[in-house]
């Protein structure tokens, strides 16, 4: 039996998982629309056979003119599949991360979701058929130190996805969530990079800064590759019944799982000491979190 292409967007399509996803759904026969604001990487998809373009999720004019470009293409069908994958991570403390930083990671990560969903939403639900799968990650079940931004934006998509899978199955919409793990896509340490501005002679917190590079090493050799999470978003896609949540890899599971078992002050003291969060011997007299300038 031959099976149904789809019209697919992958936001966040240039790198990481994104890309990875797109050029294999590409390769098994779907429509795949990959975008995303890396030019070189989206000419290099083009190139690939993909239809590349830039989409700013966090840009209402970058999103109209996705959706102009994407209803040319289709005769004005629309979307088959939307999977939310453009996002990113801030660590640091919350204590000294700036409230433009904050937001800018609410306004990619979660509003930036929202607003493409709810720009190809209407014709899946005019049409009676549509996928809309979101990526979140395992810290949007469980909140690890130094990543509390990051991981309440997938609490936030968590919650959301939720939501509208309710309020979306009367329309023929089915919506599913994706919880990788650790992948090895250069995430982490892309994410880890930013600490640097927040680090500073004058932090209580500079054991934890000081122990990201060593952390980040520790847990690397668990990696697993993004074929993982290609692969659970391609059952997303394609099984008749998806499930809510798709655990990318499955080992990954056993974290939330052991977290809602652990008493909450050994999760807590397990947690600090991978981290680092230990008070200094001796504070310097007037220290205080660093902000950094600008």
């Amino acid at each position: 039996m031959t099976k149904t292409k789809r019209s697919i967007l992958i936001t966040g399509a240039t790198s990481g998982i994104g890309r990875h996803a797109a050029i294999h759904l590409h390769e098994q026969g779907h429509r795949v629309f990959a975008t995303g604001r890396n030019e070189a990487a989206i000419a290099e998809l083009n190139v690939m056979g993909l239809h590349a373009f830039r989409l700013d999720v966090t840009d209402a004019a970058s999103i109209a003119a996705a959706k102009r470009t994407i209803d040319e293409l289709t005769d004005g069908a629309g979307l088959d599949v939307l999977v939310n994958n453009a996002g990113y991570g801030l660590f640091g403390p919350l204590e000294v991360l700036t409230e433009d930083d904050v937001r800018q990671q609410f306004e990619t990560n979660v509003f930036g979701l929202l607003a493409v969903t709810r720009a190809f939403l209407p014709q899946m639900r005019e049409r009676g058929w549509g996928r809309i799968i979101n990526v979140s990650s395992v810290g949007g079940r469980m909140t690890f130190p130094l990543a509390g931004a990051y991981t309440a934006t997938k609490y936030a998509v968590e919650s959301m996805s939720d939501a509208l899978r309710m309020e979306l199955a009367a329309f023929g919409i089915k919506v599913s969530l994706i919880e990788p793990g650790y992948i090895d896509t250069g995430f982490t340490s892309t994410t880890l990079s930013h600490l640097d501005r927040y680090d500073g002679e004058n932090t209580p917190y500079a054991e934890a800064f000081a122990r990201a590079g060593d952390v980040e090493r520790s847990i690397e050799r668990f990696a697993a590759t993004p074929k993982a999470v290609t692969r659970a978003i391609e059952k997303a896609i394609t099984r008749r019944r998806p499930r809510a949540r798709y655990v990318a890899p499955w080992i990954n599971s056993f974290g939330p799982w052991l977290a809602a078992l652990v008493p909450t002050s050994w999760l807590d003291a397990i947690m600090r000491r991978f981290a680092g969060l230990r008070a200094p011997k001796r504070l310097p007299s007037g220290a205080k979190a660093a902000l950094p300038s600008g």
